[in-house]
């Protein structure tokens, strides 16, 4: 009875507490997030308030509302969209995984700590919250397209937490960590899902379709958190997070279409439960430990937030996003959590860790769940301000990058070129394993063949040292340029499945966009293959050298982008000269018609690859358009579309700048890819409100 008696003044505290912070936070016009950590502080064991609710109980209350936070994103995240953000996901979620690892194990060192605790400082910053930003988007009532993207990221992250924990719990063991035993971890989590999902797909959507037939809310109800709660005890029981198995739970109710009904019965427990989580994190701030170490917890703050802003749009850009959505994801990935907490707490028990990194991490934590419903809100301006300073011919690259992308995913390849890129990246995987593993067991070796040369040779310490590293250098080079060789052929073997190379006897007219693409793929494969590398052997070697390496392979990438770049800024300035001459001619002949003018794109797209997929568009007379300047519009910045030029009544042709307005009957010419142009025609016909929203109603704009 005491122990009933116990939960309900918990409960009691918890939430009558949190339903005052959160009511003066609304009236403030604060996130309420915000206001179940000062509610979590208040009935903390660190704060001086007569008002203590039992730390036990509320995390395992917590527990539930993280299960029911994952529960119903999955419902929102059906399995068919999970795999089509797949391939960019899993480029952004390891690039920047394993970028944050580097930072965070680089400031511990410099804070003077172990090597093991750098490393779990990695790992720490690595894994934003999923929780967090799924309530962030909740209150901010976000529904752009990037949520799918971000969605994405966090499942892999995810996905390689599990991963991160089992290299942690063996090192913290004082084991060695082997790839053997890494591929068997991630061989067992992939079939576990593998499993599930399959096992899922034959009984979940069947089985809620039945019980949504009876038409009973109560039974709905209870039998949507019954799979919720069982598809979690079901990976906790193999030794997964209970988040993975709810989401994939949600995701399973969401493949039967009637994910909407679902979510408005499981909205109110969801949101309680949710709120003690919160409140949870905020029970773990400590002000005096953050006090005595307030200038890791500033630092760490800093870079956990300009890190993934920055390596996100970085790599998210670098998969064919645009400028807009890249910096969407950056900055609403730009906070820690859960994950974090179990890290941080694996390394306290097991004693790898001194007891101020848990405290610093709930510190952090709590800083950047501060700054996340800010970083959203501030994302779309920061976004225009960003493609605003960009020089022009990053503009212009920017703008048909993300055609040639969609291109290389939506063309049928020929079964000898499918073999060939997947030869090439069997050809990097295998290199870059090589040269990881020779750098990792020539460091772990160092002192011991030192003293090997030393009593055999006669060789005194210094040059003995000298020679190992020299030896190992000479066996990594062959495989390093092996590895930078297959990066360039399957570099050009993409671009030119994008942007195919003329007959020999033509003039090749694609040669300018081409050298542009195949320059930034080649940057995007060594990013991929060399961050996991660059993460894996930063404890073995020297702090910095690594990084100067990768740093200095990609300026010189960097300069080769900028050179081509440039040269594709010369031919879209000729192509769109090209475009008004050929629409001023089509307007002299009598033709101004937008089937004409499509035709006549089309004809010039054939001429002249690597524009996109250029098309005309009408404006109607109430269009949203009408009246405001390109600049107004902030058009190429919004969708990632520019327009080319634009024909007027009377055949007046212009080839646009800024500031120049859009009038009714214009007809413009556009270039982007095919999402670019549909966001487009949203944004001139309707306005920004709808086109944000990510799912508008058809458009009434003309396109060709």
């Amino acid at each position: 009875m005491q122990d009933a008696h116990e939960f309900l003044r918990t409960l009691t505290i918890v939430l009558g507490t949190a339903a005052i912070t959160t009511v003066v936070f609304q009236r403030l016009r604060q996130p309420v997030i915000l206001g179940y950590l000062v509610a979590g502080m208040i009935v903390g064991p660190h704060v001086p308030f007569p008002l203590h609710a039992d730390e036990a109980t509320t995390h395992t209350l917590s527990e539930l509302g993280v299960i029911l936070l994952m529960f119903s994103l999955g419902l929102e995240f059906s399995l068919g969209k999970l795999f089509r953000v797949g391939p960019r996901a899993a480029f952004i979620g390891v690039v920047q995984c394993s970028l944050m690892i580097w930072l965070g194990y680089t400031a511990g060192q410099l804070f003077g700590w172990t090597p093991l605790e750098s490393f779990y400082t990695g790992a720490i910053l690595a894994i934003s919250s999923t929780t967090i930003i799924v309530k962030a988007f909740q209150e901010l009532e976000i529904k752009a397209r990037f949520k799918e993207t971000v969605f994405g990221i966090l499942i892999v992250e995810d996905l390689l937490a599990v991963l991160l924990i089992t290299v942690l719990t063996t090192l913290s063991s004082g084991s060695s960590v082997s790839a053997r035993e890494l591929g068997i971890t991630a061989g067992r989590l992939a079939a576990f899902l593998t499993a599930l999902i399959v096992v899922g797909m034959l009984v979940v959507p069947r089985l809620i379709r039945f019980i949504l037939r009876l038409n009973r809310p109560e039974t709905t109800l209870v039998a949507a958190v019954g799979i919720c709660f069982g598809s979690a005890l079901l990976a906790s029981r193999f030794g997964y997070s209970v988040a993975l198995g709810a989401f994939v739970a949600g995701s399973l109710i969401a493949e039967s279409r009637e994910e909407q009904k679902i979510e408005h019965l499981i909205q109110p427990v969801r949101d309680m439960f949710g709120a003690i989580f919160f409140v949870s994190v905020g029970m773990l701030i400590d002000p005096r430990l953050i006090a005595q170490h307030w200038v890791a917890v500033v630092v760490l703050t800093a870079l956990v937030v300009t890190g993934k802003i920055v390596f996100v749009a970085v790599s998210s850009f670098l998969t064919g996003a645009g400028i807009r959505p890249s910096v969407q994801s950056g900055m609403s990935l730009s906070q820690i959590g859960e994950f974090s907490f179990i890290i941080a707490g694996l390394g306290l028990s097991m004693k790898a860790t001194r007891d101020f990194v848990y405290p610093v991490a709930v510190a952090v934590s709590a800083a950047t769940t501060l700054l996340t419903p800010w970083l959203i809100r501030a994302s779309d301006p920061v976004a225009a301000w960003v493609d605003r300073k960009l020089p022009r011919p990053l503009q212009t690259f920017a703008a048909l990058y993300g055609s040639w992308i969609e291109s290389i995913g939506s063309k049928e390849r020929a079964p000898t070129t499918g073999t060939r890129i997947r030869g090439l990246l069997r050809t990097l995987l295998v290199d870059a394993a090589v040269v990881g593993g020779i750098v990792i067991g020539a460091a772990s070796s160092v002192d011991r063949l030192t003293l090997e040369l030393t009593i055999r040779v006669g060789l005194s310490p210094v040059p003995a040292m000298v020679a190992i590293i020299a030896a190992s250098a000479l066996l990594v080079l062959p495989f390093a340029l092996t590895a930078v060789r297959a990066a360039r052929r399957l570099g050009y073997l993409l671009a030119t499945e994008a942007l195919p190379r003329a007959d020999p006897a033509k003039l090749d007219l694609a040669e300018a966009p081409r050298r542009a693409l195949i320059v930034t793929l080649q940057l995007a494969i060594l990013i991929v293959m060399g961050a996991p590398l660059l993460a894996a052997t930063q404890p073995f070697i020297p702090p910095f050298y690594g990084a100067l390496v990768l740093v200095g392979v990609i300026v010189l990438l960097g300069v080769r982008f900028w050179r081509t770049a440039t040269d594709l800024q010369g031919h879209v300035r000729a192509a769109t000269q090209i475009i008004a001459e050929a629409l001023s001619h089509q307007a002299r002949s009598g033709g101004t018609g937008a089937d004409e003018s499509a035709r006549t794109l089309d004809a010039i797209r054939t001429h002249l690859p690597g524009l996109g997929a250029p098309v005309a568009i009408r404006l109607a007379p109430r269009s949203h358009a009408v009246g405001k300047s390109l600049a107004e519009l902030n058009l190429r910045g919004l969708t990632g579309a520019s327009v080319l030029a634009l024909t007027r009544q009377g055949g007046e042709v212009l080839v646009p700048s800024a500031m120049d307005c859009l009038a009714a009957e214009d007809l413009l010419a556009m270039a982007g890819s095919e999402e670019a142009i549909a966001a487009a025609i949203v944004l001139l016909e309707r306005g920004p409100g709808l086109f944000q929203e990510g799912g508008p109603p058809p458009s009434t704009a003309r396109p060709a």
